[in-house]
């Protein structure tokens, strides 16, 4: 009875129990899809529809891929605005990133007199040691400062054949800073002179390997003129310079004015340098060739702030003595003026005592005329034989009293003057030195009065005649590449070099064309150029490159089999993606299909991030860009160092077609 009693008990707790059971299953079911809604929403709001939700009980669960570890970040922080951040689990995946572009690896190499600082990043692989030895080794043994860092990369293309024409160049470079990349030298350099820096220029291009590009930033600072010279005469032939300087282009041109005003024939020109011993220079020479014009004749020197004014023999000595007063009080400070009047001869007849030095185009000296003494004679002849040569001074002097005391001065400085020529003669009398000659410097006439200007002193008198006369080109001087360029272009006027159809095989009417060129190229040794392979657009894009750069490849190894030096060439194809002339027509596409001969110049390159401005970016973190990197050409448009022009236009070189209808596949 009581067992009876406790089951309608015992069962109303079970039905509850039971009832609990799925009233909290759907409650919690109710709360997880409640949970993955809301959570759902909030990321596709924050737009990350990738991500995957799934809730169990109060866990959260997220999934996916994020593109970076910045966006799975944020994806937390989105989720943890809505629920505990307790409640997450992560669950999520990072794209797997690309393999990182290998740096860009470059050398700065300075020197001047400290030594040599190299600083920069090279690859691992890079013999550093041996490099500062071969540095060291180059530049007499200087100190090598070895600033370098390292990557574990594989050296790129072109890195070691621009590193060591680097090493090389630097040899002749005292004070300069090379750069280098893959490919690449920038050189930035100084010469003492316009002359060395085109000899300069000429050999560092010269001695670059072929594909190799070259950047030539040369300087040649203004000279350093000693003593600072201006020298003009007037005489039966009109007024001239023998020589004149200036410190500003300013400076020149006033002085070139008033040269004109002073009956100044034919062009002239002043050398504008460093050491001038007045800013009133200019002032000072407008006032002197004034005064030098109203005398009618004459000469006038300017040595420094020394000035030498020699009137023309027969001067009236009123007019001279009026005009040099008013010269002397118009001067500025610093110079000071000394005012010659040559006496009239007495004797017209008997002749003034004279030496006489002459220089035969062959290098013959002959020395005759009058000499003090023995010591003098001594002194003349072993200075001749020392400067001309003891096979070709022949002496036939005599010794006469009572010459003047100056006498020894002025024939051991005619001598000296007479050694800038390549013939001529110095006559030196007791009131004057006289030297005419031909010479192979533009600037004799500059550089001879300096010489005589510093000798003679204060009173010198003296008077040039020096025409310039071109030297002959040496026998080994290097062919002008613009003008090889040029030549294959007019070679090629007439013909064209052509193939087999669809084939890099020369085709047999081409060799008369190649015999010509050949011609050219063995004049034109070590000239660097590019044979470059184009065709039309007919066919693959890459069968076109590959039969470009195939016949490019045919024409460089005929040109072997003649024996031509092709060390300096390189042969490139280009496929269809330069063309001169539209692929729309028959005409146009014989155009295009073609061989051309490019020069080889320095390419123009973008400003670009240097080395230090590289590892100061590492340090901040930033990262480098591989598009900055310039792409590798095998050419340039452009000369060192200079404007270059630009690529982009179509250019008109040495260039042969293929027979026209000919196709660029198979």
């Amino acid at each position: 009875m009581r067992l009876s009693s406790l089951m309608p008990v015992g069962a109303t707790f079970g039905v509850a129990a039971i009832l609990s059971l799925i009233t909290a299953s759907f409650a919690v079911t109710a709360v997880e899809d409640n949970t993955e809604i809301a959570l759902r929403r909030t990321l596709d709001q924050a737009g990350y529809p990738w991500a995957e939700v799934e809730a169990d009980g109060l866990q959260v669960t997220l999934a996916g891929t994020a593109p970076d570890e910045a966006t799975r970040f944020a994806v937390l922080t989105a989720v943890g605005r809505v629920i505990d951040a307790a409640r997450i689990i992560d669950d999520m995946q990072i794209t797997p990133t690309a393999d990182l572009a290998p740096p860009r690896f470059s050398i700065e190499v300075l020197r001047n007199a400290s030594g040599i600082s190299i600083i920069g990043l090279v690859p691992a692989g890079t013999d550093r040691a041996d490099l500062v030895a071969r540095l060291a080794k180059v530049t007499g043994g200087q100190e090598v400062a070895d600033l370098l860092d390292s990557a574990d990369y594989p050296s790129p293309d072109g890195w070691a054949a621009a590193l060591d024409y680097a090493v090389t160049a630097l040899g002749e470079l005292p004070r300069a800073k090379i750069s280098v990349t893959a490919g690449q030298v920038e050189i930035t350099a100084i010469a003492d002179s316009g002359l060395a820096k085109k000899k300069l220029e000429s050999e560092l291009s010269h001695n670059a390997p072929p594909g190799l590009r070259l950047g030539l930033d040369i300087a040649a600072p203004r000279p350093v003129i000693t003593p600072f010279t201006l020298r003009y005469a007037i005489d039966d032939k009109g007024g001239h310079f023998d020589a004149c300087s200036a410190d500003t282009e300013t400076s020149r041109d006033r002085i070139l004015t008033a040269a004109r005003a002073a009956g100044l024939t034919g062009p002239a020109s002043c050398t504008i340098g460093m050491g001038v011993p007045s800013p009133n220079w200019a002032r000072a020479a407008e006032l002197g060739l004034a005064a030098l014009s109203d005398l009618g004749a004459g000469s006038i020197t300017f040595a420094d702030a020394d000035i030498t004014l020699v009137a023309a023999q027969g001067t009236d000595a009123g007019h001279f003595d009026r005009v040099v007063g008013e010269l002397e009080a118009d001067l500025p400070e610093v110079f000071a003026l000394h005012a010659v009047l040559p006496p009239a001869k007495a004797d017209a007849t008997a002749g003034p005592p004279e030496f006489i030095a002459t220089l035969s185009p062959e290098g013959l000296v002959q020395l005759r005329g009058r000499l003090s003494d023995d010591t003098l004679r001594e002194m003349a002849d072993s200075y001749a034989k020392a400067r001309f040569g003891s096979d070709n001074v022949y002496t036939a002097t005599r010794l006469v009293e009572d010459l003047p005391a100056d006498w020894s001065v002025r024939v051991l400085a005619g001598l000296e003057a007479l050694a800038q020529l390549v013939n001529g003669s110095v006559t030196v009398l007791p009131d004057s030195v006289d030297l005419r000659g031909v010479s192979h410097d533009e600037d004799a006439s500059a550089n001879i009065a300096r010489i005589l200007s510093a000798k003679l002193g204060e009173a010198e008198n003296f008077t040039l005649d020096i025409s310039y006369r071109p030297p002959p080109p040496p026998a080994d001087a290097p062919p002008d590449p613009e003008a090889c360029e040029l030549r294959l272009s007019e070679a090629q006027k007439d013909g064209k070099i052509t193939f087999e159809p669809g084939s890099a095989t020369i085709a047999a009417e081409s060799l008369p064309i190649l015999d010509r060129i050949t011609e050219i190229l063995t004049d034109c040794e070590g000239v660097r150029l590019e044979i470059q392979g184009h065709t039309d657009s007919q066919g693959r894009e890459e069968m076109n490159q590959q039969l470009s750069q195939a016949r490019a490849q045919s024409v460089l190894n005929e040109l072997r089999a003649r024996r031509v030096l092709t060390s300096s060439f390189v042969a490139v194809g280009y496929g269809e993606t330069r063309p001169i002339a539209s692929n729309d027509s028959e005409e146009g596409r014989e155009e295009n299909r073609r061989i051309e001969f490019r020069l080889i110049r320095p390419a123009e390159t973008a400003e670009e991030q240097t080395t230090l401005d590289s590892l100061a970016d590492d340090e901040t973190g930033a990262a480098t860009d591989p598009e900055d990197m310039p792409e590798d050409m095998h050419e340039g448009d452009g000369a060192a160092m200079d404007a270059l022009p630009d690529d982009t236009a179509p250019q008109q070189d040495a260039t042969a077609a293929e027979p026209a209808g000919e196709k660029e596949s198979e």
